[in-house]
C-alpha cells in the first residue's frame, strides 16, 4: 500500500505514518523569498565536499555533498572514514533557532546535503546510530528542504506500507518516536528534476556514544 502527499503548498499533517513511528509534516516555515535567499547563501558559503565511504575494503566519493555543523567540532567514525564537524555558520545557526522555535525541540548539530540535480538521490536507509539515540531522548530529526521539489519515500522494514510525499522548498518534516526504528526513508532519483536541491537534517548528537557490538 502506498500513500502519496503531492501538494504544491503543503499544510501541516499531524503524523505522515500509520504505525509504528510518527513523522510530522509542518508544512512550508519559510515564505518563497526566504527559502530562496537561503539555498543561495548555504549553496555558495557552506563547506561542501564529497561525502566518503568506505565498502567492502574500497574506497567511494558520493556525487551529493554533505557540509557537518554543530555547537563543537565533534567527531566519529563511519563507513570506515572519520568525520568532524564545523562550528556553526552564523546564517545556519539562527535557522537551526528557527527550527527548534517551530518543534519544541534542541538541536546541537546539522547535517546538511547538496543534491545538484534529480540523479544525485540517496538509497534506502535509516539513521539509526548510536550518536543519535539515547535511552533518555528519543531520536528526532527535523529535515528542511530547499531548492528543487524532490519526491522523499518512507518503508515500513517488516510491512508492505510505503508512504510518498513531495517536499518542497521551504517545507519541514520532523522524524520522531520509533521511527528509525521500524522504517526506512530515501529520496528519489528523478530525471525530471535538472535544479539543486539542498536538505539541512537537524539532530541532536552524542559525542561519547557507543556503538553496540555487531
Amino acid at each position: 500500500m502506498t500513500m502519496n502527499f503531492d501538494l504544491f503548498a503543503p499544510e501541516p499533517n499531524p503524523n505522515l505514518l500509520p504505525f509504528d513511528g510518527e513523522v510530522e509534516d509542518c508544512g512550508l516555515i519559510l515564505d518563497a523569498d526566504q527559502a530562496q535567499q537561503y539555498f543561495d547563501y548555504f549553496y555558495r558559503y557552506l563547506a561542501w565536499q564529497q561525502d566518503e565511504v568506505l565498502l567492502y575494503g574500497k574506497y567511494f566519493k558520493t556525487a551529493r555533498k554533505i557540509a557537518w555543523y554543530g555547537d563543537q567540532d565533534y567527531h566519529y567514525h563511519y563507513s570506515g572514514m572519520a568525520k568532524q564537524a564545523h562550528l556553526w555558520n552564523p546564517l545556519l545557526l539562527a535557522l537551526k533557532q528557527q527550527v527548534e522555535a517551530e518543534t519544541g525541540q534542541v538541536f546541537n548539530s546539522c547535517l546538511a546535503n547538496l543534491y545538484e540535480n534529480g540523479q544525485q538521490a540517496m538509497g534506502w536507509h535509516s539513521d539509526d546510530e548510536a550518536n543519535l539515540r539515547s535511552p533518555e531522548r528519543e531520536t528526532v530529526i527535523a529535515s528542511l528542504s530547499l531548492g528543487a521539489s524532490r519526491k522523499f519515500r518512507f518503508k515500513h522494514k517488516t510491512q508492505k506500507q510505503t508512504v510518498d510525499l513531495m517536499l518542497h522548498s521551504g517545507q519541514l518534516i520532523v522524524m520522531k518516536g520509533q521511527t528509525q526504528r521500524y522504517w526506512k526513508h530515501m529520496l528519489a532519483k528523478s530525471t525530471r528534476v535538472l535544479a539543486p536541491r539542498i536538505n539541512l537534517t537537524f539532530r541532536y548528537f552524542y559525542q561519547d556514544a557507543k556503538r553496540p557490538e555487531s
